[in-house]
């Protein structure tokens, strides 16, 4: 008998049920997802409204160093054909003013066939809709952060972290914003965070679709990893740019480009943090790397 057990070939070893990249993803998707309302909710109640604006700045630094510096190069490094990384590039800024500029001219319309009736009641029930929209526009956008994410943890694992830090970074003054137009809208400040909570879990929810997803279809992980820094390229040049500008003063500006030039550094140092970390303790990690996948998916 023990000549028999000898004589057999050990079983294989047995597959994690959850892999440890999804589990990453998960934890990214929770942090800048569901810990970004939270930060949210504090700054909106104990902050006060200088400081969330001062948090600009650093997204500013965070969101293009993240695009410039990391997402962008990983994309390139991937093998995929330039001429059509550099098309979705340009696709994902157009595609994003277009958004943009079709919910500008909707609110526009929207507030012009109803300019002769502003009464109370019109406007309670004016915020009430403006707070339903924020809520439908939060959900789908975390859930197009989490497919984000996941394709950024497939591409590398520090890139991964890095992007999770850049949408939180992004998300918390924005949340903040949205913290607000909830209560305007007559939300008291508990139901507030509870559908806010809500909508943040979609990040997760698209973490798992995106893992899943790109994982069969890993030639598609530079192409999101691009449409991701248009994203980021946009917000910061479009939306939170122009915020800094309003304010032209010399003090103002200086600690402007002082906490711009602090998110770049800080995504800098993390991600150098991470990638060390990465090199020196990823020889046990679980043999699973998508980066090569990528590569040579062409």
């Amino acid at each position: 008998m023990r000549a028999e057990r000898r004589g057999r070939p050990a079983p294989p070893p047995r597959e994690p049920i959850i892999h440890s990249t999804l589990l990453y993803i998960l934890l990214a998707a929770t942090i800048s997802g569901v810990g970004s309302i939270f930060g949210a909710a504090l700054l909106s109640l104990t902050v006060a409204s200088r400081v969330v604006e001062r948090m600009v700045s650093f997204s500013v630094g965070v969101l293009l160093a993240t695009a410039l510096l990391h997402s962008l190069p990983e994309a390139f490094e991937s093998g995929a054909d330039p001429r059509a990384l550099f098309g979705t590039l340009l696709a994902g800024l157009l595609g994003f003013f277009l958004l943009e500029k079709l919910s500008l001219l909707r609110h526009s319309h929207h507030h012009e066939g109803d300019g002769h009736h502003h009464h109370h009641g019109h406007d309670r029930e004016e915020a009430g809709r403006s707070g339903l929209t924020i809520l439908v526009g939060d959900t789908f956008h975390n859930f197009a952060d989490g497919i984000v994410i996941a394709a950024a943890f497939l591409a590398d694992p520090h890139i991964g972290v890095v992007t999770a830090l850049a949408i939180a970074a992004h998300e918390i003054p924005q949340e903040v914003g949205d913290f607000i137009v909830l209560l305007n809208a007559g939300f008291s400040k508990a139901r507030a965070f509870a559908f806010n909570l809500l909508s943040s879990l979609a990040a997760i929810a698209g973490g798992v679709v995106g893992y899943f997803l790109l994982d069969q279809l890993s030639g598609w992980i530079p192409y999101v990893l691009v449409i991701a820094a248009s994203s980021f390229i946009y917000i910061a040049v479009s939306d939170l740019m122009p915020q800094m500008q309003r304010k032209p003063r010399w003090r103002e500006s200086a600690i402007q480009v002082v906490l711009v030039a602090a998110g770049i550094v800080a995504i800098v140092y993390i991600t150098n943090g991470v990638h060390e970390r990465h090199s020196h303790g990823g020889h046990g990690h679980d043999g699973h790397s998508h980066a090569a996948p990528v590569a040579s998916s062409r």
